[in-house]
């Protein structure tokens, strides 16, 4: 079912190329690829993940080079050993293990065709998610096979009246998919190409993890079910970083794109964060008096959410109702390069252009580093870097363990973080993020884009750092999103569930008032046993048998 020419062709399949450009065009949207099996491992092993034209003729040439150094049998075997299967298993005896409980080399002819099916779309065929689904795919991969003269017609009858059947139950956690997707990514970023069976020590906690689940769940009525609706992401991270909980979208299974590490959005008001630190650290205070009046810099003219202009209004008021002429002018005050530069300090990486209208928003990040920017704030430290992997463990020895990120220090930011608090408390208290109030002392900002196109609250309590944007994949507008509504509304509901559960209640404590130096409790930040990848039946296998 995938490069049916494997065997004939070089690594350049011209007949599937131009069958791809046909289908395309008819289909007035891309639909098929043309990338052979050995274009496909070139773009992985050394490429990134762009679509553009210089990338694809860079995968043209590297597949010719891997054709001639490594052979047919030997590329299959890579790119199997590689390739993903769905439910977090790479490679063909990963996800051997992952369904069926055994090495690749005892699987039967129907479950051999199961997993040779997976590989188109391995989580819309995935067996945990529609068993019949996956056997109707394996029966469509036997016919082929068949017609192929890889096996007889009494191998087909008896491999079609025998199907394949799953060694284990139905993925009972397929949302902890887009944490264990991330994590697997983070392996390969920390160790490189992985040449043997890994034990990798994460840093999620189960029972967080349900809760975040279940909370977006119980919007996703509202949000809409069908394909191309509203969605909504989630994270969870302790002072340090460490990512106790991941939502990367409503269904895994519909849809593997993690919105918490891949989607870039702006951010709206919830950058006005740096811009308020900045100007703190130029000498304004919470209480000190702007303008909120008419204003236009450089030809445009930035309106309040409300259409409303409320004149003299302290800074603390203006932070809490996010009056967005007020952030204009103290972005003018304090110099645009200086809010940018207070944003990368706090480990935003995304490009951020000066414009006018960067301060409320304009350039795009993703919910991981704006919510990292925020735990920074929370830990009273210069920087935090959210990760996954606490430990790594192979051969015998261990091969990482988490440290903290130089820079990550306590003591050393250039501005009045109480002050900062003391805005971040009033915006939940008074302000846009009062749906957002638990009945604690919690501390938080809204955002919301041009034209209703992303909403964002991302607050904190206790040691828990909480990231929650909604918005659609197509970044078409929503009507009536903002900050402060449905996502300050998921934010509560995710709070108050920690708190009521007496497990995952024991990993948050509470922001003590600004008055008693705006410091955080420094309970336990992962008091469960954490999480391994085998926990969720995910085996990172091998990627390349190198010599």
């Amino acid at each position: 079912v995938e490069d049916k020419r494997f065997y004939e062709h070089s690594g350049i399949d011209p007949r599937g190329i131009g069958r791809a450009l046909l289908a395309n065009f008819q289909a007035g949207a891309v639909r098929q690829g043309g990338s052979t099996i050995t274009q496909q491992l070139a773009k992985t092993y050394f490429l990134e993940q762009d679509r553009t034209i210089k990338r694809k003729i860079q995968d043209m040439m590297l597949a010719l080079w891997l054709e001639n150094r490594l052979g047919k049998d030997e590329i299959l075997a890579r790119y199997l050993n590689h390739i993903y299967f769905g439910a977090g298993a790479y490679g063909v005896d990963g996800a051997s293990w992952r369904y069926f409980r055994k090495s690749a080399r005892a699987l039967t002819l129907p479950e051999s065709a199961m997993l040779a099916g997976l590989i188109q779309a391995p989580s819309w065929y995935s067996p945990v998610r529609n068993l019949e689904t996956a056997q109707a795919q394996a029966n469509t991969v036997l016919t082929l096979m068949q017609e192929q003269g890889y096996i007889d017609a009494d191998e087909t009858k008896a491999a079609l009246e025998k199907p394949a059947t799953l060694a284990v139950a139905p993925d009972a956690h397929p949302g902890w998919n887009y944490f264990a997707d991330w994590a697997d990514e983070e392996t390969r970023r920390l160790l490189g190409p992985m040449t043997a069976d890994l034990q990798v020590e994460t840093t999620l906690v189960p029972e967080i993890q349900t809760i975040a689940e279940s909370t977006v769940a119980r919007w996703s009525g509202i949000l809409g079910t069908e394909e191309g609706s509203t969605q909504a992401a989630l994270v969870a991270m302790t002072l340090d970083g460490g990512v106790v909980a991941m939502v990367g979208g409503k269904d895994y299974g519909l849809s593997q794109f993690n919105r918490t590490t891949m989607a870039k959005r702006q951010p709206g008001s919830a950058f006005k964060l740096f811009v308020y630190l900045a100007a703190l650290d130029a000498g304004f205070t919470p209480d000190s008096l702007a303008m909120d009046e008419p204003i236009e810099v450089d030809g445009w003219r930035p309106r309040n959410h409300n259409g409303i202009f409320q004149g003299k209004v302290t800074l603390r008021t203006a932070f809490a109702q996010s009056i967005n002429t007020v952030a204009v002018k103290l972005t003018e005050h304090v110099g645009r390069e200086k809010v940018i530069g207070v944003a990368r300090l706090l480990g935003v990486k995304s490009e951020i252009r000066p414009s006018p209208s960067m301060p409320l928003g304009s350039f795009e990040a993703t919910l991981l580093e704006m919510t990292g920017a925020y735990a920074a704030i929370a830990a009273d430290v210069k920087r935090v870097e959210p990760y996954a992997i606490r430990e790594i463990r192979g051969r015998g020895r261990t091969l990482y363990r988490y440290g903290p990120p130089p820079g990550a220090r306590r003591g050393i930011l250039p501005w009045k973080r109480d002050e900062m608090l003391d805005m971040l408390i009033a915006t939940v208290k008074q302000g846009t993020g009062r749906a957002a109030d638990i009945g604690r002392l919690a501390a938080g900002k809204t955002g919301t884009s041009e034209d209703n196109r992303d909403g964002w609250f991302i607050g904190f309590t206790g040691d828990l750092v909480v990231g929650v944007w909604v918005g659609r994949d197509d970044n078409k507008p929503v009507e009536g999103l903002s900050g402060g509504g449905l996502p300050a509304r998921i934010w509560h509901d995710f709070m108050m569930d920690v708190y009521r559960s007496p497990s995952a209640g024991a990993q948050a404590a509470l922001v003590t008032e600004a008055g008693n130096g705006g410091s955080l409790g420094s309970l336990p930040t992962n008091g469960n046993r954490p999480l391994s990848f085998q926990d969720i039946g995910d085996v990172i296998k091998q990627l390349f048998n190198s010599d």
